[in-house]
């Protein structure tokens, strides 16, 4: 789910596409609004040895002064508990760093095959496609996405004499009025089942080839909520970015370290009828010179006078979220980054 300006939701969406080039997948854009080319080249460069990643760390992580006092700052009562850590930890190393003040190298992004959907391109060179009751820029996009799964080796039920691959495809801004889609200018839109059947279709194709796919969706737009329930559905993970710009939690003190929320509205479930439901209620996003990290949203200890009262009770809705252990949560420094 997009964050209202669509500026960070964009910069997830490159991180995956990225991603894939390092790791040498075949990469499929499809976007109504700006050319897949236009993306590809505004790709985050990749930090591929140690010593550039653990200056990333160094810039990420605050200045631990605060961790070598003996006493805290907040009540004594907290002072005995453990540590915990602000993010989840593991030994093993997953995915790359990325540098967003840099652009990748046009080298690096020739390596991989890339496949494009235009949606303005395509539709004037192709005939319009009206099939299962779905609006004729679904339909050409599932059309091209099928006829890559089949000719380059990505259907997993057909033996293939390729050398195996997988298929990132990027999907930018479904459902917006770019698409042709009424969904968010209407409470009741003439084509409501246009997306989901999409999104249906677009399962099938994932579950039986060597494929995944990340899709932007402006959620914020779509009025009939009924709509975001079934695309939830239809999705195997779902999260939603709420951006801090042009509300008030911007001016907000206790948000100060921040740019926005990220809401973890769903995530995979494997072999089991409900999915595991993490620990972490509060998650938050900042942005840095070079990189982009998701943290737990660390509330600070002020209830002075200096706060005023609607920010207290900012403070104690979001305490009400986070676990019993939300002040030693609130001192742990690590982060997760990209």
């Amino acid at each position: 789910e997009e964050d209202k300006y669509a500026v960070y939701s964009n910069l997830l969406f490159k991180y995956f596409l990225a991603e894939g080039v390092v790791c040498g997948h075949d990469l499929f854009v499809a976007s109504a609004m700006e050319p897949p080319d236009n993306i590809l080249k505004k790709l985050p460069a990749p930090l591929l040895d140690d010593t550039h990643r653990n200056e990333l760390r160094e810039e990420a992580t605050p200045a631990k002064s605060e961790d070598s006092q003996d006493s805290m700052k907040i009540a004594w009562r907290y002072e005995n508990l453990p540590k915990m850590e602000a993010s989840p930890t593991t030994s093993t190393k997953f995915g790359h760093y990325y540098d967003i003040s840099k652009t990748m190298s046009p080298e690096l992004l020739q390596s991989v095959k890339r496949h494009s959907f235009y949606l303005p391109e395509e539709l004037s060179l192709m005939p319009k496609l009206k099939t299962w009751n779905m609006n004729c820029g679904y339909a050409s996009l599932l059309h091209s996405i099928q006829k890559v799964i089949c000719q380059e080796g990505f259907d997993g039920s057909h033996p293939q004499k390729k050398q195996k691959n997988i298929l990132r495809i990027g999907i930018q801004s479904m459902g917006s009025l770019l698409w042709g889609d009424d969904i968010c200018s209407s409470d009741t839109p003439e084509d409501i089942h246009s997306l989901t059947k999409f999104l249906y279709v677009l399962r099938g194709l994932l579950r039986k080839s060597l494929s995944a796919c990340i899709i932007t969706v402006p959620s914020h737009l779509i009025q009939n909520k009924a709509i975001m329930e079934r695309v939830t559905n239809l999705s195997d993970m779902v999260v939603g970015l709420e951006s801090f710009i042009g509300s008030e939690r911007e001016t907000n003190p206790l948000y100060k370290d921040y740019q926005g929320l990220l809401h973890v509205h769903q995530i995979p479930r494997l072999n089991s009828l409900i999915c595991d439901v993490s620990d972490t209620k509060d998650l938050a996003f900042r942005l840095k010179r070079k990189q982009f990290t998701i943290e737990r949203l660390h509330l600070p200890p002020d209830l002075s006078d200096t706060v005023s009262r609607s920010s207290k009770q900012d403070l104690a809705e979001s305490a009400k979220l986070l676990s019993s252990g939300c002040g030693a949560m609130a001192i742990g420094k690590k982060h997760l980054d990209f």
